[in-house]
């Protein structure tokens, strides 16, 4: 950009220029003047001419263009090279996400805050003929961890609990998963499978006792772990 307001040509005109650089074993990119951007990098060959193929296009042009967007708004494309024009500017290059850091004088990989945690430890409904001995859930935007345990207060343990629905808690509203799955249960001892419902119910499936008689009477504890999307 010319501006005879701010140098000494005389005129008040915006042009597209070819500037040349020196022909070197290792050539580099001319120096620009001032007020000027640079469009595109066009390497040329020792010896090019029409008449030996002349400029391979496909292969000699470096972009350099420099695309930009309202201030709030993403850079549809860009480099590292350049530099942001403001904190906090987006930019996406090749499909990730970058922001300028005017500390850092660079690009950095754009990573969205983490999610809040979510942590209960009461409020599950514990099924009559149980008692529980401790609970923990944690939830982190839709994936929820659980582990808890809960100890038969009532008769024994069935040896076949499906064919009695043998109900051992209830998750409260929020905490459930998205479709229902079965987790393991065990501990130490005895061990098994726990459905956890959609409805938050859950009932103890299998159990097989551990080879001591205390390991399947009364009082027997129940120890599940899972983890899902709620």
């Amino acid at each position: 950009v010319y501006d005879g307001l701010f140098d000494d040509s005389g005129q008040t005109v915006a042009t597209v220029e070819v500037i040349q650089g020196q022909a070197t074993d290792t050539p580099t990119a001319p120096t620009l003047p001032p007020c000027s951007l640079r469009l595109w990098d066009v390497t040329v060959p020792a010896g090019a001419s029409a008449g030996v193929g002349g400029i391979d296009w496909n292969s000699s042009l470096t972009d350099r263009r420099r695309y930009t967007a309202a201030v709030g708004g993403i850079i549809p494309r860009g480099v590292t090279s350049d530099a942001g024009a403001y904190d906090g500017q987006y930019t996406d290059m090749g499909g990730t996400l970058y922001r300028w850091s005017a500390a850092d004088g660079e690009w950095l990989p754009y990573r969205p805050p983490e999610l809040p945690v979510e942590i209960i430890r009461t409020g599950v409904d514990t099924a009559a003929g149980w008692a529980p001995v401790d609970f923990a859930a944690r939830r982190q935007g839709r994936v929820v961890q659980m582990l808890g345990s809960w100890q038969r207060t009532g008769a024994d343990i069935p040896a076949n609990p499906n064919l009695v629905d043998t109900v051992i808690a209830t998750l409260p509203a929020g905490w459930r998963p998205t479709l229902g799955l079965e987790a393991l249960a065990s501990n130490g001892y005895g061990h098994g499978a726990v459905t956890i419902g959609s409805d938050g119910i859950m009932r103890l499936r299998t159990w097989a006792g551990g080879l001591t008689k205390e390991a399947v009477e009364q009082g027997e504890t129940v120890r599940v772990a899972a983890t899902w999307l709620q």
